[in-house]
C-alpha cells in the first residue's frame, strides 16, 4: 500500500507524537506535596493554608476594621493592615456612589471615577479623584479633585470647579466616615 502525501505527513506527525509521549519518563514525576492527613480548608489540619494566612491573624478582617490590636510604645497600632483609615475610605466611596467607579484601590487609598453627567444636564460631566491620605480619621487624611467639562461645540472642554463643591465632598465623606465610626463604637 502507498501512502499519498498528506498521509505521509500524518504518518511522520503520529511518529513524532510517540516518540515525544516516549521520552518522558516516570523519573522527573514529582510526589504530591498534599500530607496525607489533609482535610480542607479551614480545617486545621497539616497543609491547611489558612493556618498561615498572608496577613496575619488579622487577615480575615475587612481593612482592619473591628480588630483588636494592641498599641507599640510610640502609641501607633501594630498589625498588617491597609495603610488607609477605613471609615474614610468607605465614607468615601458611600458619598460617590452615584458615580460610576473607574478604579479603586484600597491599598494605595485612591478611587477615581469615570465620568458623570447629572440628569437633567446635557452639558456638563463630572469626574472625581479621591485619595485617602492617612491611617487616622483626620480632616487632613483625605485630599478631593473634581474636574468638570462642558460641552462646547461638539468637544469636551476642561472648565472650573467651584472651591465650595470639593469642601462640600469633602465634608460629607468626613461625617460620612464620623457617623460610622460612631455606629461601630456603639455597637461594640
Amino acid at each position: 500500500m502507498r501512502l499519498n502525501p498528506f498521509s505521509a505527513s500524518l504518518f511522520s506527525a503520529g511518529i513524532v507524537a510517540v516518540l515525544a509521549v516516549a521520552a518522558c519518563s516516570s523519573e522527573n514525576i514529582k510526589p504530591n506535596p498534599t500530607p496525607p492527613n489533609f482535610m480542607g480548608a479551614g480545617s486545621g489540619s497539616p497543609g491547611d493554608a489558612t493556618v498561615n494566612r498572608l496577613g496575619g491573624n488579622d487577615s480575615g478582617t475587612i481593612f482592619g476594621i473591628g480588630k483588636d490590636t494592641k498599641k507599640d510604645e510610640g502609641g501607633t497600632s501594630g498589625g498588617s493592615g491597609i495603610g488607609v483609615n477605613a471609615f474614610l475610605w468607605r465614607g468615601a466611596l458611600d458619598t460617590i456612589a452615584f458615580m460610576p467607579l473607574a478604579s479603586a484601590d484600597p491599598f494605595g487609598g485612591v478611587i477615581i471615577t469615570d465620568w458623570y453627567t447629572p440628569p437633567g444636564t446635557s452639558g456638563e460631566r463630572f469626574k472625581a479623584t479621591i485619595y485617602i491620605l492617612s491611617r487616622d480619621l483626620r480632616s487632613d487624611g483625605l485630599r478631593v479633585n473634581i474636574y468638570r467639562q462642558v460641552l462646547q461645540s461638539g468637544q469636551w472642554i476642561d472648565s472650573s470647579v467651584a472651591e465650595s463643591t470639593v469642601g462640600d465632598i469633602e465634608n460629607k465623606v468626613l461625617a460620612r466616615a464620623r457617623h460610622m465610626r460612631e455606629q461601630m463604637q456603639a455597637n461594640g
